[in-house]
């Protein structure tokens, strides 16, 4: 029997109701879960916290780093793509969908959220800001201390400066976007 998961005894299995798909060849350790260290961080005291009860795709290996945290509600669902790496203290919540592409690197401190948790509505009862999709294309770098919100859209081979905040759908593939709000700031890039 292969055991794909390679948790940290620093992981808080909050809830673990939810469903786990494998899209993928299942390797020993392939997804892993509270590890990565950044040195500005206390790898010791922080913590990582599972929280689902939605479902979780891994398309291949992924790397969860240090005291990261995944939410996902009971109709959410959260896709990883192959080669998947955030490195520590990143926070992602799905009760939609949230898409992350293959080969995505995200640094520390990031924030990615496809809910705002509380309902607001108009005059006539209708939810004005229901949770809505994020899809991340493929090779996308996001720099550390951004928020990604609901209903935004990364194109492939993106570069996300350091504390932008997207809140739109992107259009350009191989650029770099940076700031808040995001506005494009270079054409023809790669990494």
């Amino acid at each position: 029997m292969v055991f794909p998961f390679r948790l940290s005894n620093k992981v808080y299995l909050r809830k673990v109701k939810g469903k786990i798909v494998l899209e993928c060849d299942v390797l020993p350790g392939m997804i892993r879960i509270g590890y990565k260290n950044v040195d500005i961080f206390d790898e010791k005291t922080s913590r990582s916290i599972w929280d689902v009860s939605g479902i979780v795709v891994f398309k291949g290996k992924s790397v969860i780093g240090h005291g990261s945290k995944i939410s996902v509600g009971p109709k959410g669902k959260l896709v990883f793509g192959e080669n998947f790496n955030v490195s520590a203290e990143s926070s992602i919540v799905a009760f939609s969908e949230i898409e992350f592409g293959k080969n995505c690197m995200l640094s520390w401190d990031i924030l990615v959220m496809d809910t705002d948790f509380h309902g607001i509505k108009d005059s006539e009862g209708r939810i004005l800001n229901a949770p809505k999709k994020i899809c991340i294309g493929d090779k996308v770098w996001i720099g550390c201390r951004c928020l990604i919100l609901k209903g935004s859209a990364i194109p492939s081979n993106s570069i996300i400066g350091a504390n932008s905040v997207i809140s739109k759908i992107l259009d350009k593939e191989n650029a770099i976007y940076a700031g808040n709000p995001v506005k494009l700031i270079k054409e023809n890039v790669s990494w």
